[in-house]
């Protein structure tokens, strides 16, 4: 499977990207309501966690200050996790595919991985450096 080393750098990108636009689809779903009724209200918790989600899913995707808006999204997630989904009761509920909290982990530990690599490729990041802007 050496062949496939080659590309790491292409999958790494794609899967920021996708990873990125995914996640910030669920702070448009939240503060625009986009295919749902809920909807917090101004300023709440759960709105300020749908701002850093558009805005931290699209500096994600676009490679744009990755490394610390992914660091943001990531300390959201751990949040998220901890506040909403796992009761600290003891028992069963501390697995994440009993408390629905999955999607959380994930995301919390993918961008702390974004946030060590940065945009690496296909990102505004290196576009900027490249041209000495940043």
């Amino acid at each position: 499977m050496k062949f496939l080393e080659k590309y790491s750098d292409h999958v790494y990108a794609v899967l920021r990207i996708v990873a990125g636009f995914m996640f910030s689809l669920h702070g448009f779903q939240k503060i625009f309501r986009v295919l749902t009724d809920k909807q917090p209200d101004v300023f709440s918790q759960l709105w300020f966690g749908g701002v850093i989600e558009i805005i931290g899913g699209i500096l994600i995707m676009i490679g744009f200050q990755t490394r610390i808006a992914a660091f943001i999204c990531s300390g959201m997630m751990a949040v998220a996790y901890f506040q909403f989904h796992w009761k600290f009761s003891g028992g069963e509920e501390i697995f994440p595919v009993v408390n629905r909290g999955e999607l959380a982990a994930l995301y919390c530990f993918l961008f702390l991985y974004f946030a060590t690599r940065g945009a690496v490729k296909w990102g505004l990041d290196n576009l900027l450096k490249s041209k000495n802007v940043i």
